[in-house]
């Protein structure tokens, strides 16, 4: 028994082989039901900083080619049939945090399904065009095969889930518009106690995975076009034509352990997000820091950011807003302000809501 009225409870998630938002999300999603058993399409226990480690987890046959974060990628047109393999068989109850896969997931018969959704799978869906862009000419018919029975995928998916959470509006919207579901929202949790305010400095921040949709190029321009060093943490596909292109005027970072990513919020003058975010786990960390966050206003931003009081949003089509905003005096935002409204976003709050929604759900299983 894994807390609660509950027996017999698994999770499910994509695949564990970094530490981001949706990881930590999960994480605390694991911490919710101590020792339920996890299945994973592939595992990295040192990657994710043995965060999953009480919890017996059982891969796919995929781990035995030992992918990695970089390498992973080449192999998602396997990953539907993969997810569809994981044995849940002996579970009455499966909670799943799915950004692609993870909601493809087959229960046993009867069983109930809840699924948290980070987002519905971006390529697949709303970046189709920019998915078919990062691939040679000559792959992109395969490509576009590979998307369409994706989206077939995930309509069979969507239809066997008994109740769909989403992180955001955005999300919830995109589910009701792609899958013809109806979702209700439960943002992700922050570790607020886990960062402090401190004295920052001049430069600012961006943090996430150096991809193109997280346009984090974007944010070094702005950067560089207002005077203002910046500090890149992260990796990625992008990061060495990053580098290439702007080592003299941002430094790059990789990705950084908790102790450090909390000192480096802390000292910037503010964190930016440059693209439309489901939630945006990074912007409300910064916020926990006390530190300011120059946003698209669009997407989790809306929902987490306070104009005036916590940060800044700019018009997503107006190139030269984030520029504009970085030129603003930014030591005006009050850190203790910003820091309260991190708290609405507590670890706490986050599993107390889950397992209300999935008690709701998979409680009439109990015993059977």
């Amino acid at each position: 028994m894994y807390g609660g009225a509950i027996n017999r409870l698994a999770l499910a998630h994509d695949y564990l082989l970094v530490l981001r938002g949706a990881e930590r999300t999960f994480a605390a999603m694991a911490d919710t039901w101590p020792g339920a058993p996890i299945a994973t399409l592939l595992y990295d226990e040192e990657a994710t900083e043995g965060r999953f480690s009480g919890h017996p987890v059982t891969t796919s046959p995929l781990q035995r080619l030992g992918l990695t974060q970089r390498s992973f990628r080449r192999l998602l047109p396997v990953f539907p049939t993969a997810v569809r393999r994981l044995d849940l068989s002996d579970f009455d109850c499966v909670v799943s945090s799915s950004s692609a896969f993870a909601h493809g997931v087959r229960p046993a018969p009867g069983a109930r399904h809840v699924c948290y959704c980070h987002s519905p799978f971006r390529y697949a869906w709303h970046e189709q065009e920019r998915a078919l862009s990062e691939v040679p000419a000559v792959l992109r018919p395969a490509l576009g095969l590979a998307l369409r029975r994706h989206r077939a995928f995930d309509r069979r998916a969507a239809a066997g889930v008994d109740r769909y959470v989403a992180n955001g509006e955005i999300t919830r919207a995109r589910i009701k518009r792609f899958w013809g579901r109806d979702a209700e929202i439960l943002h992700p949790p922050v570790d607020v106690d886990r960062f402090h305010v401190a004295e920052p400095g001049d430069h600012v921040l961006f943090v996430g995975e150096l991809v193109r949709h997280k346009r984090p190029e974007a944010a070094i321009a702005a950067a560089v076009a207002a005077g203002r060093q910046i500090k890149v943490v992260g990796a990625g596909p992008e990061l060495e034509r990053l580098r290439a292109r702007y080592g003299g005027q941002a430094e790059f970072l990789d990705r950084v352990g908790d102790e450090r990513i909390a000192g480096l919020y802390a000292q910037a003058a503010a964190l930016v997000v440059p693209n439309v975010e489901e939630f945006g786990i990074a912007a409300v960390e910064a916020q926990a820091a006390g530190r300011p966050v120059i946003a698209v206003d669009a997407g989790g931003a809306r929902e987490t950011v306070v104009p005036g009081r916590t940060g800044v949003l700019v018009g997503e089509n107006d190139p030269d807003g984030l520029t504009r905003a970085l030129r603003e005096d930014l030591s005006r935002f009050d850190p203790e302000e910003i820091r309260a409204n991190a708290r609405r976003f507590s670890r706490a709050r986050f599993q107390a809501r889950l397992r209300e929604l999935v008690e709701e759900t998979c409680a009439s299983r109990a015993g059977r």
